[in-house]
C-alpha cells in the first residue's frame, strides 16, 4: 500500500513474492529464501512440539505434551474413522500433513512472515503427494480391482461407460483441487488482511479498518486450522478409495 496522487494505492499480492533472504541477487536451484525460511521454522515447531515437548511423557502432562496428544489423538481417530482399520498403518503420514500444514499455516499468521501454504509450488506438491501415494497403495493392495473405483455397478448397465468416464476425469482432477483449495483459502485471507491494514492510514475510517482487522485476523485463525483439517481428511478419504475402490 501506498498513497500516490492523493489517493491509496495497495499492493495486497506483494507478501507473497519470495525473495532471498541474504542479498537481492537472482534466485536459484539453492538460494536460500522467504520460503526456504518459513518451511523450516514450520520443521523445527514440529519437531519443538512432538520430540522435545513430548520427550519427558509425564504421566500428567505439561502444556506442550497435552498438545501433542490431542493432535495425535484427534487425527487418530480422524484416520480410524474415515478409513478404517487398514489405513491406520498410514497415520503417521497423515499426521505428518496435517501438522505441517497447521503450523505452517498459524506461523504466517505472525506480523511480518511469509506463508509458503499460500503458494501452489507447496500445495501442488503436497496434492500430488498423496495423489501418488494414494494410486499406489491402490494399485499395490488391490491390483487391477482397483479400477473397480471408476466402476459404478450399482447403476443402470447403459450408464455405467460415461458414469466411468466422469469417475475417471474427477479421479485426475483431485490432486489440482486438494492443492488449489488449500493455497486459495490462505492466499485470500493474507490479501484480506493486507487490504484493511491498508485502509487504517485513512484516519477516517482507521477506526473501522482496526476492527476488520481484528475480526478478518479470528477468522484466519479458525480458517488456518480449518484448511488444514479439510486437507486432511480429504486424505483420508482418498486413502479410503484406495483401500475400498469397490462402489
Amino acid at each position: 500500500m501506498a498513497e500516490e496522487k492523493g489517493g491509496l494505492v495497495f499492493h495486497p499480492m506483494d507478501q507473497f513474492i519470495i525473495k532471498p533472504l541474504f542479498g537481492d541477487g537472482p534466485i536459484g536451484m539453492f538460494t536460500i529464501t522467504n520460503m526456504t525460511l518459513w518451511l523450516a521454522l514450520a520443521a523445527v515447531c514440529v519437531i519443538g512440539l512432538l520430540v522435545i515437548g513430548t520427550s519427558r511423557r509425564a504421566v500428567i502432562p505439561g502444556r506442550a505434551q497435552s498438545i501433542a496428544e490431542m493432535m495425535y489423538g484427534f487425527v487418530y481417530k480422524m484416520v480410524e474413522d474415515v478409513t478404517g482399520k487398514d489405513g491406520i498403518k498410514y497415520f503417521p503420514y497423515i499426521f505428518t500433513l496435517f501438522i505441517f500444514i497447521l503450523f505452517s499455516n498459524f506461523l504466517a499468521l505472525i506480523p511480518m512472515s511469509f506463508s509458503p501454504t499460500s503458494h501452489i509450488a507447496v500445495t501442488a506438491v503436497l496434492g500430488f503427494g498423496v495423489f501418488f501415494v494414494v494410486t499406489a497403495i491402490g494399485f499395490i493392495k488391490n491390483g487391477v480391482g482397483f479400477l473397480g473405483l471408476f466402476w459404478v455397478s450399482s447403476a443402470p448397465l447403459a450408464l455405467r461407460p460415461v458414469l466411468a468416464l466422469i469417475e475417471v476425469i474427477s479421479y485426475f482432477v483431485r490432486p489440482v483441487s486438494h492443492s488449489i483449495r488449500l493455497a486459495g483459502n490462505v492466499m485470500a485471507g493474507h490479501a484480506v488482511l493486507k487490504v484493511f491494514a491498508g485502509f487504517a492510514a485513512l484516519t477516517a475510517v482507521a477506526p473501522l479498518s482496526i476492527l476488520g482487522v481484528v475480526a478478518i485476523y479470528g477468522l484466519e485463525v479458525l480458517v488456518s486450522a480449518i484448511q488444514a483439517y479439510v486437507f486432511t481428511i480429504l486424505t483420508c478419504v482418498y486413502l479410503k478409495d484406495a483401500l475400498h475402490p469397490s462402489h
